[in-house]
């Protein structure tokens, strides 16, 4: 486990290459990388155990994890990024044993075809082994994500075009240099992607990370980045409801969205960004000051 969260501030250092910042400015421990996990868990899950398998209603899929990983039954693709299989393989090479019966399975498919079939079986002993792995396996999802951050500027680079290629990497260390921001950045990469697949658009329209970044324009760190970004995600979320298919009813999941993006420039946290450290242990029943917890280490040269 040691080693494991080891590389995950080796992960999140290597987000954070800011040239202004001092070598001695980013300390994590082992109980605060646990803890960022727990965070996202919050946002996706409301940190309920139940929540770590489900299957929205509407959608084809099931969601598994803290952050909710998409995981297809048999035969059945559709346009959103599949990533639980990925995250599945790498938790397993962090060391996490998974059940049995998972990896006796012919094909790694969500082994049920319907949401009604998902929830008749929800207390059955593979359910519940499932839901029991991926609450011990939190710090493994953790890193897997601030992973995915790691990679996402690259591949959103390629797939953007090159004259858009300083803007988008200003305004990505705009906010990976604000206080909260990579926690800003993996939840948000994690919530609704990179925003580079074809398959994910409405429209010709994408929702992702690189959808955001595109319509931000100012260059002011610090809480004016963080509102900026955070009134860019509305924007490109509200415009993908917008663009999607009635029968989705994707309407309903404005009011989640909209309070997920809350968390990126709520008024404790620009407190934060203007006082010290807290050395409180926090209340996990407030979000953000489990945000400030987290992350009160993260961002060098803001305390």
């Amino acid at each position: 486990m040691h080693n494991m969260l080891t590389k995950l501030s080796l992960v999140l250092i290597l987000v954070l290459f800011i040239s202004a910042c001092d070598t001695n400015c980013i300390s994590v421990t082992d109980e605060e990388l646990e803890k960022i996990g727990k965070l996202i868990f919050i946002n996706e899950g409301g940190g309920k155990v139940e929540n770590l398998t489900t299957w929205n209603e509407g959608e084809e899929f099931a969601s598994l994890g803290i952050g909710h990983f998409i995981w297809y039954p048999k035969d059945k693709e559709y346009r959103f990024y599949e990533i639980f299989p990925i995250a599945y393989e790498f938790i397993k090479s962090e060391g996490a044993n998974p059940p049995d019966w998972m990896e006796e399975m012919p094909t790694f498919d969500l082994p049920w075809d319907s949401r009604e079939e998902f929830y008749s079986d929800f207390q059955t002993p593979e359910m519940v082994s499932l839901r029991q792995f991926l609450l011990e396996t939190i710090p493994q999802q953790s890193l897997f994500m601030a992973g995915r951050l790691e990679k996402s500027l690259p591949k959103i680079l390629e797939a953007a075009p090159e004259e858009s290629h300083e803007h988008i990497k200003k305004q990505f260390f705009r906010v990976a240099n604000s206080p909260m921001g990579i926690y800003v950045l993996v939840d948000y990469v994690n919530f609704k992607g990179e925003g580079i697949l074809e398959s994910e658009r409405y429209n010709a329209r994408g929702w992702g990370l690189l959808q955001v970044l595109e319509g931000m324009e100012g260059s002011e760190e610090g809480m004016a980045a963080l509102k900026e970004f955070a009134a860019g995600a509305e924007r490109v979320l509200l415009r993908r409801v917008r663009n999607s298919p009635p029968e989705r009813g994707e309407k309903r999941w404005i009011p989640g969205w909209k309070n997920r993006i809350k968390t990126y420039t709520s008024d404790e946290v620009a407190a934060y960004y203007v006082s010290g450290s807290q050395t409180k242990e926090p209340d996990y029943s407030n979000l953000v000051e489990s945000i400030q917890r987290i992350y009160k280490d993260l961002v060098c040269g803001l305390r």
